[in-house]
C-alpha cells in the first residue's frame, strides 16, 4: 500500500503538487480572518476561580481598567502653575477619550471644606495660571496630606503626578475597540508633548499594558518569524551544498524544503483560524516552531535521497527508495512530536493550548507534505549529486570508535554530569513577575518601570468588604472594622497605597466639625455617617462619584491595596498573610476573596505546573508505548525512557544553576520538548536494532552503524532546531523568550545524551555477564535464524543516509 502510494506520487508529481497547493490554498483562505487577542484575560479559562472572583468584583464596582498619563516636569515641581495648567488641560481632554468613564487628577480632586454650616465640594485646583504661589502651596499641602492622592496621583516629593482615565471597553470586539483607545491616548500624549516641551509624559495603565500583548505578537510575526526563516534557509542551503556538492541541487533542495515549510505553516494557521483560534503572544510563535520541525522531516528524506544518488542510482529510483526507507520513521517521529505538543492542552492557560494545537496541526502537515510535495518537487526540479563509490565514515565513525573503546569511562562521566546538573533542579523556584513579561525596550515597559519607581505601583489586590445589610457601610461597627483592616494593610512592607472608604468618611466628619483636625475620625452615629455621605454624593460632579468604592445598595465597599512590583511568591505570601489575619481579626463583616489580574497570574503559574505535569506524564506513556511497539521490544522501550526524560531533567537543572526562576512560559517546556527529543532516540535505537536483528552485527558494530547512518543527520537537525528556537529568545514577550531559550538548551542536551550516554549505556547493558547480554544473545540467535526470511521485509524503522548493510 505504501509503495503504491509512493509510486503514484513519483509518477504523477505534477498532479500531486496541484492537489497539495489546492488543499493548502483552501485552508489559507481563512488567513484574512486572523484576530489578535489584546487582553490579559486570554491567559485564563472561563472556569478559572480567580478570574470568576475578579469578574464578580468588577461587576459590582467601576472597573479598574485604566489609561494613566504620568506627568514628570523637568523642573521637578508638579505644583508649579505651568505644570498644573497642563494637568488641568490634560484632565479636560482625557474625558474625550473613547469609552472613558472617569478621570482623576490632582486638579479635579474633589476637595471638601466647611463654610459655616455648608459643605463646599470643588476642584482642588482650577485656572492654575491665575493662582498665586500661596494658593498653589496650599493646594500642594492638601494633596500631600490626603491619603487617597499621595502615592497614587502625586508622588511624596511632588516631582511626578498622574492623570488616570478609567475606561470601560464594551468587549464586543476588542480587536477594534482597544486600538481606538490606544491610538487616541497616544495622539493625546503626543499633542501635549509638542505643546509643553518642559515635561515628560509616560503612558501606562492596565489598558496600555493589555495592548502590549498584541504588539508583542506583531513584533514576533514581523521580526522573529522572518529571522527564523533566514537562519533556516542559510542552514538548509549550506547542508544541501555539502551533501550534494552541487549549486543546482542546493537551490532546488532549498526551494523544495521551503515549499514544505510554507505549506505546513499556511495549512496549520488556516485551520487554526477557521476553528476560531485567536492569535496571542504564545501562539504567534507557532510558525517558527512549525518551520523548525518541518525542516527535520525534509532533511531525513533528502539525506537518504542524496545517498542513493551518490551510489549511482537515477533520481526516480533514489527518491522512491528514500520514501520507502523513511516513510515509517518519519511518521513515527511526527506522531510522537504531535503527541508532545498536544500535551499542552493540559495547560490551564488557553494561549498555550492554542500553541500546542497549531503546532500539532503543522507537524501533521509537515509529515504529509514531506512525503507528497517534497518528492514531487524534487522530481520536477533539476538535481545533480556527485557520485562516490565509498562513503567516508568521517567524524561519526571516529566518535563511535572512541565511545566503544572507553564506554565505561564515558558512561560514568555522563552519569556524573547528568546528576550534577540535575542536582540544581530544586534550585528552581516557581516565581513569576508578570509585569516583566515585556522586554525593557518596549515603551509600555519603560513607562511602567518609571511609574513604579517615581509615583505608584501598578499591581493591586481588591477586597469586597460586605456589611450584610443595605446601607450597612454607614454602621459605626462596620466602619471601625474597615478602618482596622486598612491600618493593617498600610503596615505591610509590600504595600504602597490603600484606597478605602474610611478616608472619605473621616474627611467628611472633620469638614462637618469646622475642619477641626481633632475630628478626623469615624463618626459614631450611623444616621450621621449616612447624612454625610448623602450630602457629599449630591455635591459630586458627573463621573466623579463613589461607584469605584461603594456598591449600588451601599451594603459593601471595595478596598484596593496597591503593592510594589511583587513576584508570584511575594504576592501569594501577602495574600496568605492577609487571609489569615482577616479570618482571625475581622469581625462582623464578610470579606470576599482578594482578587485582581495580579492575583490571577500568581495562581495560574502553580496551577499550570500541576496540569502540565499530568499532561507530560500521559504523553510520556503514549510515546513510550508507541516506541515499544515500533521497536518491537519492551526492553528497549523502557531504555528509551532515559534519553527522552533526561534532557529536560538536565536542562531544568542548568536553568536552576544559572537562573533559578521558573514562570508560566517554562511550565510547558517539558511536555513540548518531549515530542521533539524523542526523535533522536527513535532514529538511533532503530538503526542500532536493525543492525543487530537483520544483519546479526555485534553491539559495537551496531553502534558504529547507527552513528554512520544518523549521526550527521541528527547533528544537522540539532543545529537547525537550536538556531531557530534560540531566535525566540529575541522576542519582546518574556514568556516566549524564556521558553525558546530553555527549549534550545534542552535540544542540545538531548543530542549530547544520545551521543554520549545512550551508546555507552547500550554497551553496558549488552556487556558480557550482564543479564541484558544473555537476553540479547538469545534474540540475536533467533534473528540470525530468520535473517533470510527478513531480508525481503521492509525495515521496521529506517532513516537518513542508510546504506545496505552488506556494503
Amino acid at each position: 500500500m505504501i509503495d503504491k502510494f509512493n509510486n503514484w506520487v513519483i509518477n504523477h508529481f505534477f498532479i500531486t503538487t496541484l492537489i497539495v497547493l489546492a488543499v493548502v490554498g483552501l485552508t489559507a483562505t481563512n488567513l484574512p480572518n486572523i484576530k489578535f487577542d489584546s487582553d490579559y484575560r486570554i491567559f485564563f479559562s472561563e472556569d478559572n476561580p480567580q478570574l470568576q472572583a475578579f469578574e464578580a468584583l468588577q461587576g459590582n464596582y467601576t472597573k479598574n481598567d485604566s489609561v494613566m498619563f504620568v506627568v514628570a516636569p523637568k523642573d521637578g515641581n508638579a505644583f508649579s502653575a505651568k505644570t498644573l495648567s497642563l494637568v488641568e488641560d490634560l484632565t479636560e481632554q482625557a474625558w474625550k477619550l473613547p469609552y472613558s468613564q472617569r478621570v482623576d487628577s490632582i486638579t479635579n480632586y474633589q476637595h471638601t471644606e466647611a463654610e459655616d454650616d455648608d459643605l463646599i465640594v470643588e476642584d482642588l485646583v482650577s485656572n492654575a495660571p491665575a493662582k498665586t504661589s500661596e494658593e498653589l502651596n496650599a493646594a500642594q499641602q492638601v494633596a500631600l496630606n490626603e491619603p487617597s492622592l499621595v502615592k497614587r496621583l502625586i508622588a511624596e516629593d511632588s516631582r511626578v503626578t498622574a492623570v488616570n482615565v478609567t475606561v470601560e471597553i464594551p468587549g464586543i470586539n476588542n480587536t477594534k475597540e482597544l486600538p481606538v483607545v490606544i491610538d487616541a491616548a497616544r495622539n493625546l500624549r503626543q499633542q501635549f508633548l509638542e505643546k509643553y516641551d518642559d515635561v515628560d509624559i509616560y503612558l501606562t495603565g492596565r489598558v496600555i499594558n493589555n495592548y502590549a500583548f498584541k504588539e508583542a505578537s506583531l513584533f514576533d510575526l514581523s521580526h522573529i518569524v522572518p529571522l527564523a526563516f533566514l537562519i533556516a534557509m542559510l542552514c538548509i542551503s549550506a547542508y544541501m551544498f555539502a551533501a550534494s556538492g552541487s549549486l543546482i541541487t542546493m537551490v532546488s533542495g532549498t526551494i523544495a524544503t521551503l515549499a514544505v515549510i510554507i505549506t505546513s505553516i499556511l495549512f496549520a494557521q488556516g485551520i487554526a483560524i477557521g476553528s476560531g483560534i485567536h492569535m496571542s503572544p504564545p501562539a504567534a510563535n507557532a510558525p517558527t516552531m512549525i518551520l523548525t520541525l518541518a525542516i527535520a522531516d525534509s532533511i531525513h528524506i533528502l539525506v537518504t535521497f542524496f545517498h542513493h544518488m551518490r551510489l549511482g542510482e537515477d533520481k526516480k529510483t533514489a527518491i522512491r527508495e528514500s520514501l520507502r526507507i523513511n516513510h515509517q520513521p518519519v511518521f513515527l517521529t511526527s506522531i510522537t512530536t504531535l503527541v508532545g505538543f498536544l500535551s499542552l492542552n493540559f495547560s490551564d492557560a488557553p494561549p498555550f493550548r492554542d500553541l500546542g494545537n497549531i503546532v500539532a496541526i503543522g507537524v501533521f502537515g509537515a509529515w504529509l507534505f514531506s512525503i507528497t510535495l517534497l518528492p514531487a518537487l524534487m522530481m520536477m526540479l533539476p538535481v545533480k549529486v556527485k557520485k562516490a563509490h565509498e562513503e567516508n565514515v568521517g567524524w561519526t565513525g571516529r566518535l563511535a570508535d572512541g565511545l566503544i573503546k572507553h564506554y565505561r569511562k564515558v558512561l560514568t562521566a555522563s552519569i556524573v554530569a547528568i546528576l550534577s546538573c540535575g542536582a540544581f533542579l530544586p534550585a528552581n523556584e516557581l516565581n513569576d513577575v508578570w509585569s516583566e513579561y515585556f522586554h525593557e525596550s518596549m515603551p509600555q515597559r519603560q513607562a511602567s518601570d518609571f511609574t513604579r519607581t517615581n509615583l505608584t505601583g501598578l499591581n493591586n489586590i481588591s477586597y469586597a468588604i460586605e456589611s450584610g445589610e443595605v446601607g450597612g457601610i454607614s454602621e459605626p461597627a462596620y466602619l471601625t472594622q474597615l478602618d482596622k483592616i486598612t491600618k493593617w494593610f498600610r503596615q505591610q512592607p509590600e504595600v504602597i497605597h490603600v484606597n478605602t472608604f474610611t478616608d472619605v468618611i473621616k474627611r467628611l466628619n472633620k469638614n462637618m466639625h469646622g475642619d477641626d483636625p481633632e475630628w478626623y475620625s469615624l463618626p459614631d452615629n450611623r444616621e450621621l455617617a449616612a447624612q454625610y455621605l448623602l450630602l457629599y454624593e449630591m455635591s459630586l460632579p458627573f463621573g466623579l462619584d463613589l461607584n469605584n468604592q461603594i456598591n449600588v445598595d451601599k451594603s459593601a465597599t471595595r478596598l484596593t491595596v496597591t503593592v510594589k512590583n511583587l513576584s508570584t511568591n511575594q504576592l501569594l505570601d501577602l495574600q496568605s498573610r492577609a487571609n489569615s489575619w482577616l479570618s482571625e481579626n475581622a469581625e462582623g463583616v464578610t470579606i470576599g476573596e482578594g482578587s485582581s489580574s495580579d492575583v490571577m497570574f500568581a495562581h495560574i503559574g502553580y496551577r499550570n505546573v500541576r496540569t502540565m505535569l499530568e499532561g507530560t506524564f500521559l504523553a510520556l506513556l503514549l510515546i513510550s508505548a508507541m516506541l515499544a511497539v515500533s521497536l518491537r521490544s519492551f526492553r528497549y522501550g523502557l531504555i528509551s525512557l532515559l534519553p527522552n526524560l533526561l534532557p529536560a531533567f538536565v536542562a531544568f537543572g542548568l536553568w536552576g544553576m544559572f537562573v533559578g526562576r521558573v514562570g508560566l512560559g517554562l511550565s510547558v517546556v517539558a511536555g513540548m520538548t518531549l515530542g521533539i527529543v524523542v526523535d533522536y532516540s527513535v532514529h538511533f535505537l532503530s538503526k542500532f536494532l536493525r543492525a543487530k536483528r537483520e544483519s546479526g552485527l555485534s553491539t559495537e558494530d551496531a553502534i558504529r552503524y547507527a552513528f554512520s547512518t544518523v549521526g550527521v543527520a541528527l547533528f544537522v537537525t540539532t543545529i537547525i532546531l537550536f538556531a531557530n528556537f534560540s531566535v525566540l529568545a529575541l522576542s519582546d514577550f518574556g514568556l516566549n523568550s524564556q521558553m525558546g531559550l530553555l527549549t534550545a538548551v534542552t535540544i542540545v542536551v538531548a543530542l549530547l545524551i544520545d551521543f554520549f550516554f545512550l551508546p555507552p549505556l547500550l554497551l553496558f547493558l549488552n556487556s558480557k555477564g550482564h543479564l541484558g547480554q544473555k537476553i540479547g544473545q538469545k534474540r540475536q540467535t533467533d534473528n540470525k535464524a530468520q535473517q533470510n526470511s527478513q531480508a525481503s521485509t521492509t525495515p521496521i524503522i529506517e532513516d537518513p543516509a542508510t546504506a545496505p548493510l552488506a556494503k
